[in-house]
């Protein structure tokens, strides 16, 4: 197994088949989660930085479950006490991390462009976890794992991503993670949560109509309204947006018997989607990728790290 890559911070800069190695370790390392003891020592003796410069609940705790499942050394950095909120510079920071001999450092930061900074100063391996409206790579190898796992391929799916497409790290990198394993994307929103220039993410079309575009889908992905980083009122009120562009079992029957529904979580519960639909037991695959976030993880630490050198430690 070949890959060589030292860091994860641009999906672009991985083809078709890099992707594919990631889901597939991701496949083999499920089974070690599944295991009543799920540990293996693929790791052992690394030592890897968690700096989240920004809150995140499910990305961390994702991260830092991986990293003890394959037996790595985990520090856990930033927050209120980060340095760089007393004054001290990122490039500082990074700087004094070095000197811990560290290897990797899994990077989140409200600013964009942070994590590739991390890669300009230090000799460790460096992974975005997240990087202000830029992209998420883990989170798009999660959701392209979920999608595979479901369909059994990702070729010729077609993928409706709604919602606030403007604020969103999610789809800076998963549009071109789709459109690597060639799948077709359309994103749907009304205009105000839609970039002015759109066509730079890369999606095939735009549509202001749930309704018009549902029956095509294969894949739902809603994505989370970010009240946090809206500026000014891009709509009336949550209730209309509920009405235009909520998936809720009215609108189920507009959809493939076999399409599913994903969100990148939390879920704003009667915004994105009702209760009926974020818990459908057919339809919702929102669980399966939270968990799929744990092996594509490890396997992105694995891989990075020099794992496919080594082979899959039992």
């Amino acid at each position: 197994m070949s890959f060589n890559h030292k860091h994860l911070i641009d999906i672009t800069e991985y083809s078709d088949t890099d992707i594919m190695t990631i889901l597939e370790t991701a496949k083999a390392f499920s089974a070690v989660n599944e295991r009543a003891i799920k540990k293996v020592p693929t790791l052992k003796g690394k030592t890897i930085v968690n700096m989240f410069n920004e809150p995140s609940t499910r990305t961390r705790s994702s991260f830092e479950l991986a990293e003890k499942r394959l037996s790595a050394d985990s520090l856990n950095f930033g927050g209120s006490s980060t340095s760089t909120v007393k004054g001290e510079s990122l490039i500082d920071t990074v700087m004094t991390l070095n000197s811990y001999k560290i290897d990797m450092v899994v990077v989140r930061d409200k600013h964009e462009g942070a994590p590739y900074i991390v890669t300009q100063h230090t000799p460790a391996a460096v992974i975005d976890a997240g990087d202000g409206k830029h992209g998420h790579p883990t989170q798009a190898l999660l959701d392209l794992y979920t999608i595979w796992q479901r369909f059994g391929h990702l070729d010729g799916l077609k993928v409706g991503i709604v919602g606030d497409i403007s604020h969103s790290r999610v789809c800076g990198s998963l549009i071109p993670a789709l459109k690597i394993v060639g799948a077709e994307v359309t994103l749907i929103a009304p205009g105000t949560l839609i970039p002015m220039n759109p066509e730079v993410l890369g999606a095939d079309r735009v549509s202001a109509s749930l309704d018009d575009v549902l029956p095509e889908l294969d894949v739902v992905y809603m994505l989370r309204i970010q009240r946090e980083r809206l500026e000014g009122a891009p709509f009336p009120s949550q209730r209309e947006y509920h009405m235009l562009y909520g998936l809720t079992e009215a609108r189920e029957r507009l959809m493939k018997p076999e399409a599913i529904v994903c969100h990148p979580g939390p879920i704003n519960r009667g915004v994105e989607l009702d209760s009926y639909m974020a818990d459908h037991p057919q339809r919702s695959v929102i669980l399966d990728q939270v968990y799929a976030g744990i092996c594509v993880r490890m396997a992105a630490l694995y891989l990075l790290l020099g794992g496919a050198d080594n082979g899959l430690a039992s």
